[in-house]
């Protein structure tokens, strides 16, 4: 999962590219980089880390101009070297960067298209890098040295008929202007805003999240349409077609769950309101399962699954409370690569505090649970802290299967709940009962009240039903190979290192 942005203004955007990252980290904070464009040409700082680190003032004087993309990176099929880190550049036609949220789930197919039938060159592992060079070789087939808005659209309809999975794109053309676009299925989350200057122009933003617009002063406009490119050209006016609407909307219902911000807007769904509702039905099935209970208190997990766990608590009439502090400056242990850093980042993210937990029965209450790892050693902790039972609450349904569109969900046999029952999996990680959320009611909680019964989401983590189609056991099987800690481990200590300096892509050297 990543976070994108993209901006067109009458002023300078670096400033503003910057905070929307920010805003943005919690989508990945493996790498970052921003590209801003003046007179044609490129400015580029991209590196591994974290926005506030890799950005010095430095930096930012040099990423001149009133236009410009950026991103922020968390490793899935590539790695976390940061030769991968985006936006990516390609010089030939017209000279364009991008920035991908998703991933292609015929990247190989396209890999071997490119270089056999293209003739380009993919320098790295990630699929990014392919989309990027689509996009380039079908820009090039029109052999036009001028590019109208519809020349754009033309080419962007021969790339949704040539790339298969989740995308969701900003980019720009070095003497042109700034396009945006989303996957026919729009699994990945895309939306823009506009900005009134007080000389009458209008500013424009493309971003991953509402949250990003609202920050900066933007108003939103709406999420982009699946299949649609949207193009804002060097005079500001701001062009859009839907290039490819054959396919039935299926956006991403893990985003709801847990990816992105509780106050962001999704598809017309309030992601805070989505999480409320999930800890109402959550309730509704302890009480229907358990109409004996005898919880104390609820507690959450910090931080995505305090609505539902506040929601929760007060439909079971129970206290809720907060039962651990979390160390706000350590990562999301889901997002960070490889199970030694997750496994290890847990006693140092969440400290319990014994007074809630002496002598009571407790219900832990989390967003998911994915490997099983993170959940044992929180119920541990609990039990440790004084706890005479530990109940747990997954206000999402078991998660059985990996994801393949852009979300580093571990392979089946990392997925605690593969293979195995409720019971099972309670047993697994400790707790003296489990509930999951069924997946009709967390559906239902992700649909607007308005639109009940008429909503489909890509629910793919847990029912296997891929929405692209094109999803056998034979993908299934490569992915594992490529996606197990232990592959990702080997390929990561064989990669050089990059020293993620300032590039001005139009300069010698």
């Amino acid at each position: 999962m990543c976070g994108i942005v993209g901006i067109f203004a009458h002023s300078p955007v670096n400033q503003d590219l910057y905070d929307a990252l920010t805003i943005l980290q919690h989508r990945g904070q493996d790498a970052a980089g921003i590209v801003t464009k003046e007179n044609g040409r490129f400015f580029l700082r991209k590196n591994n880390g974290m926005v506030r680190d890799i950005f010095t003032q430095e930096h930012m004087n040099y990423l001149r101009g009133n236009c410009g993309i950026a991103h922020v990176r968390y490793p899935t099929a590539g790695t976390s070297c940061s030769s991968e880190a985006q936006p990516f550049y390609v010089n030939s036609p017209y000279g364009i960067v991008m920035a991908h949220n998703g991933n292609l789930t015929n990247q190989e197919e396209l890999t071997n298209e490119l270089f056999k039938a293209d003739m380009r060159h993919v320098n790295t592992n990630s699929d990014s890098e392919v989309l990027l060079n689509v996009i380039a070789h079908e820009l090039q087939k029109l052999g036009k040295l001028e590019l109208a808005p519809n020349d754009l659209f033309t080419a962007m309809n021969r790339l949704y008929k040539r790339c298969r999975g989740a995308y969701a794109v900003v980019g720009m053309l070095a003497e042109y202007g700034m396009f945006g676009f989303r996957d026919p299925n729009g699994i990945r989350p895309l939306i823009y805003g506009s900005r009134k200057n007080k000389d009458g122009t209008t500013d424009y933003m493309i971003a991953s999240e509402s949250v990003a617009l609202d920050a900066l002063g933007f108003t939103v406009e709406r999420d982009l349409k699946p299949g649609e490119v949207i193009y804002i050209d060097q005079n500001g006016e701001l062009h859009s077609k839907i290039c490819n609407g054959d396919s039935p909307p299926a956006p991403c219902i893990f985003e709801y769950v847990y990816f992105a911000r509780p106050d962001s807007v999704i598809e017309g769904s309030l992601v805070y309101k989505t999480r409320v509702r999930m800890g109402k039905y959550l309730a509704q099935k302890i009480i229907h399962e358990f109409p004996d209970h005898d919880i104390d208190v609820v507690i959450p997990i910090p931080e995505s699954s305090r609505p539902s766990a506040v929601e929760l608590a007060n439909s079971l009439g129970i206290k809720f409370r907060e039962g651990f502090v979390k160390n706000r400056y350590i990562g999301r242990t889901f997002i960070m690569p490889g199970q030694s850093e997750r496994e290890k980042s847990v006693k140092q993210k969440l400290n319990a505090i014994p007074l809630e937990f002496k002598d009571k029965n407790v219900l832990l209450v989390d967003d998911s649970i994915v490997r099983g790892t993170t959940s044992r050693k929180i119920i541990d902790m609990a039990r440790e802290a004084g706890a005479k039972k530990v109940y747990f609450a997954s206000a999402s349904p078991p998660i059985r299967f990996p994801n393949v569109y852009g979300i580093d969900m571990p392979v089946r046999s990392e997925l605690v709940a593969y293979g195995r029952t409720n019971e099972e999996v309670c047993k697994e990680i400790g707790a003296d009962w489990l509930v999951y959320q069924d997946l009709e009611d967390l559906i239902r909680a992700a649909t607007p009240s308005d639109d009940q019964g008429n909503r489909q989401f890509d629910c793919s983590v847990f029912n296997g039903e891929y929405v692209t189609g094109d999803i056998d056991e034979k993908y299934l099987k490569r992915l594992e190979e490529q996606r197990n800690d232990a592959s990702r481990q080997k390929r990561e200590n064989g990669e050089n290192s990059y020293t993620g300096q300032c590039v001005d892509l139009f300069s010698e050297g």
